[in-house]
């Protein structure tokens, strides 16, 4: 895994950098259509403002289907909503079609809700192996080892054979929709951004221990990649 790792001297270069990959990947696709899914979260954020300044003329967002990871379950206007944060930050700048925008509708009843958008990915994502196949993933990590709304104690949504289900913050009981590990894992892409000092006890656990009681560490594409786009902070003890 550790081949699959790439460290920057900075938070502000390691989103630089992870911005330029998206840049190529969606220029150099063949197919009419970049089908890619987003995070929530404060380094996200930053990407997504760098996004919408460098690279809102020359990015090919009428390429772009956006979807995203999870939601907090909060109407799209609350300040925790993973979409309204995008929204005001990138899509705001991006000229993706609005009918290519595939949001998470947090305000909606969550088993109603991840049974809709778990249609909407199976009928707007192309299939490999029974399972919808996005080409681009952007994931976080939380010190805790959480990736996607998939916490430590909720492993099982690893391997749900739903595509998208419900998921519970263990500390705040707030509800959350996410895509469940076999979607993740189903991608050709996956490129996790994690920076901060915090991250990085749980880091050296996942790439030096192999730890497989933290979800990010079972992030292992069958059929794909994952790289690690990370700061100097977050790689201080690997």
């Amino acid at each position: 895994m550790k081949s699959n790792i790439h460290i920057f001297n900075s938070v502000d270069e390691t989103v630089h950098q992870l911005a330029d990959k998206i840049y190529q990947a969606s220029l150099n696709t063949e197919k009419t259509y970049f089908h890619m899914a987003i995070s929530g979260g404060s380094t996200p954020l930053k990407l997504f403002k760098y996004l919408g300044e460098a690279y809102a003329s020359r990015m090919p967002w009428h390429k772009f289907k956006l979807f995203w990871i999870d939601e907090r379950c909060v109407p799209p206007d609350h300040e925790e909503s993973n979409f309204g944060n995008a929204s005001q930050n990138l899509l705001s700048h991006a000229n993706i079609p609005e009918n290519q925008v595939y949001r998470i509708k947090g305000e909606n009843r969550p088993e109603d809700e991840s049974k809709r958008y778990g249609k909407v990915l199976g009928d707007n994502l192309p299939f490999f192996e029974e399972y919808p196949r996005l080409d681009f993933i952007i994931l976080g990590m939380g010190s805790d080892g959480h990736t996607a709304s998939i916490f430590p104690d909720q492993m099982h949504l690893l391997e749900s054979e739903k595509f998208c289900d419900v998921a519970e913050h263990p500390e705040t009981g707030q509800k959350r929709i996410t895509l469940t590990g076999r979607v993740i894992n189903n991608a050709a892409y996956i490129a996790f951004l994690v920076t901060g000092k915090n991250k990085a006890n749980t880091l050296s656990q996942i790439m030096n221990e192999n730890n497989r009681n933290l979800p990010a560490t079972l992030i292992q594409p069958g059929h794909g990649v994952v790289e690690w786009y990370i700061d100097d902070q977050a790689a201080s003890k690997l």
